[in-house]
């Protein structure tokens, strides 16, 4: 028997809304808002702002005196440094290098932390997390069903936003978060996001969903704020070449291969996958994710092969008419030895040769990477 699909607390205000909704990662939700199209969400995210419902991910909480000692051993990074409202970006990997999700880390306090996980994995992580907690004195509490996510993204969310809270939004620095009140309600705020601009992603209690929805939307609707939908998210998240866990990394990817190299941490010490991303990392990676851009006429599609001299040596993550740029363009794993910026590969669309050539990423740079 299939399992029955959740709904999170706004699944009415998305059919208000007109919201076509579709299963994923076992929730229901919307992929896009009225017959309008992901594109123009897209858009509005790119030139003024977007609200995203993202309570399917997971949001775990670790406290006590070993909580720091227990997060640089169950994940890559070096988070030793990060200070009191800190919030960076980590993966967490299996013995054999292979990433079991990969997060974001919030410092609330000296002995207390967030772990934002990914909706699929959010079972599995909270068990892994806990199976690996013997020997540290650490709680470890999934606060996924009580805590409501959403993600406000743009260049006008700042502005938006800043009419219904007393925090000082310009003074508060990327990868950051603080505690405040958005509409009179305590929040949880953190200036990070995946979308590649600017914005904000707001923790708070469940109970007030519907009301920061609301309240959100109409405060930004003036300034061009929309509804936006996972179709949005996923072309917005990849035009920067934002990993997305199930296409550009899973338990068979590891995070050199990923291009993900620079948040492993060998001089912190011990953690889970050490050794074997250290011979990865020292050997080389057999394969590479790169971008490509279409030569021949086809749109590239996730799980698409990819062909090197006529032999089926990759597969596609992610691939689309990339709304920004209005270039045919993907991501995709080949042999290392064919990653090298030039190189001609073949997509296989419908079983059919379309030659593509790898390019630079990412295809959009982030507003948060511009100077």
């Amino acid at each position: 028997m299939a399992e029955e699909l959740k709904r999170t607390a706004l699944y009415d205000e998305h059919l208000r809304l007109h919201g076509r909704i579709v299963p994923f990662a076992g929730w229901e939700l919307p992929v896009q808002y009225d017959d309008l199209g992901p594109t123009v969400e897209h858009n509005a995210v790119r030139t003024a702002a977007g609200l995203f419902d993202i309570d399917h991910m997971g949001q775990v909480e670790l406290r006590g005196p070993d909580a720091l000692r227990f997060l640089q051993a169950i994940q890559v990074s070096d988070v030793s440094s990060m200070a009191v409202w800190d919030a960076a970006y980590s993966v967490m990997c299996y013995a054999d290098g292979g990433i079991v999700d990969d997060i974001f880390i919030y410092r609330l306090g000296q002995e207390r932390w967030w772990v934002v996980v990914n909706a699929s994995n959010r079972a599995k992580d909270v068990a892994w997390l806990q199976a690996h907690a013997h020997g540290f004195d650490v709680e470890i509490e999934d606060l996924s069903d009580r805590t409501y996510m959403l993600a406000l993204q743009g260049p006008k969310a700042q502005q938006i936003l800043q009419r219904l809270t007393p925090a000082d939004l310009a003074a508060m620095p990327f990868h950051t978060g603080q505690e405040t009140t958005v509409a009179g309600v305590p929040v949880v705020l953190g200036a990070t996001g995946y979308t590649g601009e600017y914005g904000y992603e707001l923790f708070f209690p469940v109970e007030q969903a519907v009301t920061i929805w609301n309240t959100l939307l109409e405060t930004g609707k003036e300034d061009g704020l929309l509804p936006c939908g996972l179709a949005a998210r996923d072309s917005l998240r990849f035009e920067p070449s934002l990993p997305l866990y199930g296409h550009e990394i899973d338990q068979d990817t590891d995070p050199f291969s990923a291009r993900l190299g620079w948040a492993v941490s060998f001089a912190k010490g011990d953690f889970v996958g050490r050794d074997a991303l250290l011979k990865i990392k020292l050997e080389g990676p057999a394969k590479l994710l790169v971008g490509f851009e279409m030569v021949d006429k086809g749109v590239p599609r996730p799980e698409y092969p990819v062909a090197v001299a006529g032999v089926v040596a990759g597969r596609v993550t992610t691939g689309m008419k990339s709304p920004t740029t209005g270039r045919f363009v993907g991501l995709a794993y080949v042999p290392s030895s064919h990653a090298k910026l030039g190189t001609e590969i073949d997509i296989l669309i419908r079983d059919q040769p379309k030659k593509a050539v790898v390019v630079k990423r990412p295809f959009y740079v982030a507003a948060y990477r511009r100077k």
